[in-house]
């Protein structure tokens, strides 16, 4: 069996549930932070939308850089609606799973690294980089928006079994 084939399911049922989070946040919502240090909904909920795309980024070449030297950094512009979030979710998971569906094995074993400015902030293989930054990061952010929910009275979806909300 190729990774891709071990990778892909997750990567399905991770991206269904997020976006049945992502279709509660409601845009009388989108500037609700639960302390002055938190992101807001949209901020947040934005981050959950870009980080499966960000897989598709390590498919396009063996690095990416973020700052880089002599250009403009990478720009989080948050979704300023609903609609808009969810299309820009949509976007990314396609082209994700795309790259995904064509990756070997090799590809996804070679080194890749996120710089900043140029300087190397972390390298790992490839499918290192999709278990930390693009699933672990992605379903951390994701609980994060689910309590994001919670706090505004918002029904949770069920995730990994039954929610108060979705018992069933």
């Amino acid at each position: 069996m190729k990774m891709r084939e071990a990778l892909l399911p997750e990567f399905n049922q991770e991206m269904a549930t997020t976006r049945k989070v992502l279709e509660r946040c409601p845009d009388d919502k989108f500037d609700w932070k639960p302390h002055a240090k938190s992101w807001s909904i949209d901020r947040l909920a934005t981050h959950v939308a870009d980080l499966p795309g960000w897989a598709a980024l390590a498919f396009g070449g063996d690095s990416f850089d973020i700052a880089p030297p002599g250009a403009e950094p990478m720009k989080f512009e948050p979704a300023k609606s609903q609609k808009e979030l969810l299309e820009k979710f949509d976007k990314n998971v396609a082209d994700t799973r795309a790259a995904l569906s064509k990756a070997e094995d090799e590809e996804l074993m070679q080194e890749w690294s996120l710089l900043g400015g140029g300087q190397v902030i972390f390298k790992m293989p490839r499918v290192a980089m999709w278990r930390n930054m693009i699933m672990n990061h992605h379903i951390h952010h994701r609980a994060q928006l689910s309590v994001y929910l919670r706090l505004n009275d918002i029904p949770v979806p069920a995730m990994y079994g039954p929610s108060a909300d979705e018992p069933n």
